[in-house]
C-alpha cells in the first residue's frame, strides 16, 4: 500500500505539530510555509498542562520555564491573589510552562525530515478533493491540513460567510532581559492587563492588553507605553524600557463558531478553525491538541473521511468551548471597565484563599491526548529548515 501523503498549509505551531503527528503515524508530510524561513514572529507563549501532555505524546520537549510563584496585583503593586504554583501542579500534574515562540518552532522543526519543510511557498488554492496549487506548481494530497492562521484563506474560501470580530482589546508584546530574576505576575487595572512571565536564561516575556477601540496606533509604541505605565509597579517600566522590539496588534476572534472543521479531504486546524482571544492563554495550546487528535484519528480510522469525521466530532465542541471561555475571561478581567464591577471583583479576589488559583483553567487543563503509535522508521529528523 502506497504511503499516504498530507500537505500542511502553514508552518506555525499548529501546522508543525500536525506534521509531526502525521509523520509519526506513518504519513509522508509536506509543510508549505509562505514566509522565507520557519521562524516565529512573536514573543512568548504559555503552554498549559493540556498542551504539554499533547506535546509529550508527539515526542516533543521544548525548553519550558516552569512558573513557580508570583500572583495577581494592582497597578501600584498591591497583591490581589497569590499564584499557588505548588497546588496548581498537584492538581494538574504539571506546572504552567512558558517558552519563546522561536524556541518552540525550532524544537518542532527538528522533529521533521528536511524533505518535509518547504519555506517560501505560497499556497494559492485548495480543493476539497485534496488538490493544492501553489506558486511553484500543484500537488494532490490524501489529506490537506489548513493551519494557515487567523485570516486563513482556506477557511474563507470554504466558509465565505465566516468573519473575524474585534475582541475589544489591543495587545503589545515583547521579550526583555533584566539583571535580577523575575516571577510571574498579572496586573489588572481598569480595562488593562499587564502580564510578566519569566523565560529561561534570564529573559522575560511581557504583554500589555488594553480595552480600546480598534485601529488605534502610536507613532512610537515604546514612548507611549513608557508614559502610560511609568507609575506601575516593578518590573513593568524596566521591561518596557529594555525591550529591543515591541510588537503591537489588535486582537481578533471568530465572530461565530464554524459549523464544521472539515470539507472533503481538508481539515482546518488551530486559529484557522477556532481563532480565540488570548485571555486564557489557550490559542496555541488548542492547536497542539488539534494536531494530536488528528494524527490519532488518521492512525486508527479505515478512511480519511472517517478520520475527519472523528476529528471534527472531538475537536470542534472542545475548542469552541475554550474559545467562549476565553471571551468570558476577557470580559471579567482585562476588558472590564465598570468601576463598581472592578471594585467587587478585586474584593472577591483579595478574600479568596490562595488555593483558588490552582483551579485556573479547570477542565481545560485536565484534558489528556489520545495515544499515538510508536514512531516508525523513516527518514531521520533534521535541524530547523530555512
Amino acid at each position: 500500500m502506497a504511503q499516504r501523503h498530507a500537505v500542511v498549509v502553514g508552518g506555525g505551531i499548529g501546522g508543525l505539530s500536525a506534521a509531526i503527528g502525521l509523520h509519526r503515524v506513518g504519513w509522508r508530510v509536506t509543510v508549505y510555509e509562505r514566509a522565507a524561513a520557519f521562524d516565529a514572529i512573536g514573543a512568548g507563549i504559555s503552554l498549559w498542562p493540556n498542551a504539554q501532555r499533547a506535546l509529550g505524546e508527539l515526542g516533543v520537549h521544548p525548553p519550558l520555564a516552569p512558573q513557580r510563584g508570583g500572583g495577581l496585583r494592582t497597578a501600584r503593586g498591591r497583591r490581589l491573589a497569590r499564584w499557588d504554583a505548588a497546588a496548581f501542579e498537584r492538581r494538574n500534574g504539571l506546572p504552567l510552562g512558558v517558552v519563546h515562540r522561536a524556541d518552540l518552532i525550532e524544537t518542532l522543526c527538528a522533529e521533521l525530515p528536511a524533505s518535509s519543510l518547504r519555506a517560501g511557498v505560497t499556497v494559492t488554492s485548495v480543493s476539497p478533493d485534496g488538490l493544492v496549487r501553489h506558486d511553484g506548481g500543484e500537488v494532490r494530497a490524501d489529506l490537506v491540513v489548513a493551519a494557515d492562521g487567523i485570516r486563513s484563506p482556506v477557511r474563507q474560501a470554504f466558509w465565505p460567510s465566516s468573519r473575524l470580530a474585534y475582541s475589544g482589546g489591543t495587545a503589545f508584546r515583547g521579550v526583555a532581559r533584566l539583571p535580577e530574576p523575575q516571577q510571574l505576575s498579572t496586573t489588572w487595572a481598569r480595562g488593562t492587563e499587564v502580564g510578566v512571565l519569566p523565560l529561561l536564561d534570564g529573559r522575560v516575556y511581557w504583554w500589555v492588553s488594553e480595552a480600546v477601540p480598534e485601529g488605534i496606533r502610536h507613532a512610537d509604541a515604546r514612548a507611549y507605553l513608557s508614559a502610560a505605565y511609568a507609575g506601575w509597579h516593578a518590573p513593568i517600566p524596566a521591561l518596557i524600557a529594555s525591550t529591543p522590539e515591541i510588537l503591537h496588534h489588535d486582537v481578533f476572534q471568530l465572530a461565530t463558531p464554524l459549523p464544521t472543521f472539515t470539507r472533503g479531504r481538508v481539515a482546518l486546524l488551530g486559529d484557522a478553525a477556532h481563532a480565540m482571544p488570548p485571555f486564557l492563554g489557550q490559542g496555541g495550546c488548542q492547536a497542539i491538541e488539534d494536531a494530536v487528535v488528528l494524527a490519532a484519528a488518521m492512525s486508527t480510522s479505515d478512511t480519511v473521511a472517517a478520520a475527519l469525521t472523528r476529528y471534527d466530532a472531538e475537536r470542534r465542541p472542545r475548542s469552541q468551548h475554550v474559545a467562549q471561555a476565553s471571551i468570558r475571561a476577557g470580559a471579567a478581567g482585562p476588558l472590564l471597565r465598570n468601576r463598581v464591577a472592578l471594585a467587587i471583583r478585586n474584593s472577591v479576589l483579595r478574600l479568596a484563599p490562595s488555593s483558588v488559583t490552582s483551579m485556573v483553567g479547570g477542565d481545560i487543563n485536565a484534558w489528556s491526548p489520545p495515544s499515538l503509535p510508536q514512531p516508525q522508521a523513516s527518514e531521520p529528523p533534521t535541524n530547523p529548515a530555512s
